[in-house]
């Protein structure tokens, strides 16, 4: 009998494993691998090539609901799957009207700054709303009236600075910060970004040295913009009784506390609204954050006046939206996830974990504005609802002509 050579061994093996791969990726029919078949004669398997991670976290999209119908444009994407920008001070990346092409209204960047590394002095076109993530951060401005702004942020701190308005952030210790930028412009971009180092660079030297007043041979020696951006430095001290530094303070502080502010409780969740009633320099960006317990849900509802922008801070849920024309789509979001709701489209969110659901919905506008569904229902005279549907009594007596923003089971 001819010896077995580890060639042979190899061979064999691999053609094991080719046969393994291929049975787990052709023959899927197990219960514990999610199918394309909703119910009995409707669907069949998939065996692949597939991407069974995506499969697991998009449920809804494998297999819709029955009432979904018809199309929709994509209303999701996820940071995971933008672009990561990395400086030795931190990372950047964004979700613009380039990656969810429906996202015209506004757009968003995520942000992490180490200990003392700072996103350099610059300024935008565009707006700029945040929402604190992680950690803290030292925030400064000024306005055009040579007003002042310095202040220290932290977790589920909001700050607005104007289109124009100049700016810087700087992670403070001990383990700097990461925060949620949303600009009131679907089509911005980071790179298109007014930043003090890269317009020094390209102003000539004896210019600068006229309008600072010095001898030019002062700017030798500036640094390479591509060295800044976001970049390492000291974290710097406490903040102080002279923290605007002797100017006067701007007369609308761009921070704000949003935790600070008493919630609308029901029995399903809080809703927490930030809009330029309560954050008088936000005057471009409204916002909600929700957090709906499990079982829970954001109740059926539209919006009468602009789209809706969401983030998805923790744990997972999923949005139903009916687009009018018998149209309807289900999608699924988790944290780091972007949704998008277009203008006065009915829809709802509805927690799908076993943890507190929590977003943000934002809207490109000065004021917060929902209609609720249960609401309209209950101020309508019940003779002409009752022509639109046959409901039950039951139904009937439980319409509400108070507003309740998370219903619960």
């Amino acid at each position: 009998m001819k010896p077995i050579s580890r060639r042979d061994i190899v061979a064999v093996g691999a053609t094991g494993g080719l046969l393994a791969a291929t049975s787990a990726a052709m023959g899927q029919t197990g219960p514990q691998l999610p199918q394309p078949n909703r119910a009995l004669g409707l669907g069949g398997t998939d065996p692949g090539p597939r991407d069974l991670a995506r499969d697991r976290e998009n449920p809804d999209m494998l297999n819709p609901p029955s009432t979904d119908q018809g199309t929709l444009p994509n209303l999701r994407f996820s940071f995971a799957d933008a672009h990561t920008r990395q400086t030795d001070g931190g990372w950047t990346r964004q979700v613009t009207q380039r990656e969810l092409g429906i996202s015209t209204t506004l757009a968003g960047v995520e942000m992490r700054l180490n200990a003392g590394s700072i996103r350099e002095l610059h300024w935008h076109k565009q707006a700029e709303w945040a929402y604190m993530l992680y950690g803290t951060a030292r925030i400064t401005a000024i306005d055009q009236g040579g007003n002042n702004f310095v202040d220290d942020v932290g977790v589920g701190d909001l700050w607005y600075f104007p289109g124009g308005v100049p700016h810087s952030i700087q992670g403070l210790g001990p383990d700097g910060c990461q925060f949620l930028l949303v600009f009131d412009d679907g089509s911005f971009d980071e790179d298109d970004t007014f930043l003090i180092t890269d317009w020094f660079k390209h102003i000539p030297q004896e210019v600068l040295g006229k309008n600072f007043g010095v001898p030019s041979d002062n700017f030798a020696h500036l640094p390479d913009p591509s060295r800044r951006y976001i970049f390492k430095s000291d974290v710097p001290g406490p903040l102080g009784p002279d923290k605007l530094m002797g100017a006067e303070p701007v007369p609308q502080t761009f921070k704000h506390r949003l935790m600070t502010q008493e919630p609308i409780r029901t029995k399903g969740g809080t809703v927490r609204i930030a809009d330029s009633s309560v954050f008088k320099a936000s005057k471009t960006v409204a916002a909600a954050l929700v957090e709906v317990e499990p079982g829970g849900a954001r109740e059926l509802h539209w919006h009468p006046n602009v789209d809706e922008w969401q983030y998805y801070i923790e744990g997972q849920g999923r949005m139903g939206v009916f687009g009018a024309q018998g149209t309807a789509r289900t999608f699924d979001y988790r944290a780091g996830d972007v949704g998008y709701v277009p203008f006065a489209m009915g829809h709802y969110i509805e927690n799908t974990g076993n943890t507190p659901l929590r977003f943000l919905e934002m809207f490109r506008s000065s004021y917060f504005a929902d209609l609720s569904l249960n609401q309209w229902m209950a101020l309508t005279p019940p003779q002409l609802l009752q022509a639109h549907f046959p409901l039950d009594q039951t139904v009937m007596q439980n319409l509400h002509k108070k507003k309740y923003p998370i219903v619960t089971a």
